[in-house]
């Protein structure tokens, strides 16, 4: 593991009336232990899984993709400012990648335009343009060639346009490299399928403090379960 703990330092908190820092399981959790190469963010969305796992990106110094877009909404000052709160605890200095369904369009498409002119930005991406596929194809595509790179690798909702059959090949995509030994993952996700992965951590944010659960005790696995064995009386 290259994030072994995760700190969070509430005397640090700028303020405790705003997103994200008024959520009670931030508040009430003083700390995130990381033990298996793969490990999941799973709560109900506003719950803080995505910023937390945003915030440790800042703090490992990933480079994010933002997509540049016009509201007319007054900005939240502290929004951005979780990853200011928190200590980490590395074995080993890597590289890292921040992966999110909502912002990898706009990386794509920069990566596309500059290979246009340097067929080099091509290489870790399998040579070929991102932008002439589907957007699940895309981020397939992404994940095969890039997790074969040492590093950190941060997740948010990397299911969000892939099929459950394209969940399941990505859950092989991220054993191979597992098995390869130079990576480490933190995944926030919705997906039963992913979460079904076989030796990971679940760390479950509709708990206060955040703590470890036992796939078969997530909502994800209950809903998805008690739907299944129902469906006909719904």
């Amino acid at each position: 593991m290259y994030l072994k703990k995760l700190h969070i330092d509430h005397s640090l908190f700028p303020t405790k009336n705003f997103y994200p820092f008024n959520l009670k399981v931030l508040q009430q959790t003083l700390a995130i232990e990381f033990s298996t190469p793969v490990t999941f963010f799973a709560g109900e969305n506003g719950s803080g899984k995505s910023t937390l796992l945003t915030a440790i990106a800042q703090k490992w110094d990933i480079h994010i993709w933002y997509k540049n877009e016009f509201s007319p909404l007054i900005p939240n000052k502290f929004a951005g400012l979780l990853y200011t709160c928190l200590k980490l605890e590395k074995t080993e200095d890597v590289p890292g990648a921040f992966f999110s369904a909502q912002s990898f369009k706009r990386y794509a498409d920069l990566i596309d335009e500059w290979a246009v002119t340097d067929k080099s930005y091509l290489k870790y991406h399998g040579g070929e343009p991102l932008t002439t596929r589907s957007h699940g194809q895309i981020n397939m595509q992404y994940f095969r060639n890039r997790f074969k790179i040492k590093g950190l690798y941060l997740l948010d909702e990397p299911e969000a346009a892939l099929s459950p059959k394209t969940q399941i090949e990505l859950l092989q995509i991220i054993t191979e490299a597992v098995n390869n030994g130079n990576v480490q993952f933190i995944i926030a996700t919705h997906s039963p399928i992913l979460l079904g992965y076989h030796g990971s951590s679940i760390f479950d944010f509709n708990n206060i403090p955040i703590q470890l659960i036992p796939y078969q005790e997530t909502d994800y696995y209950r809903i998805y379960k008690d739907f299944l064995l129902n469906r006909e009386k719904i």
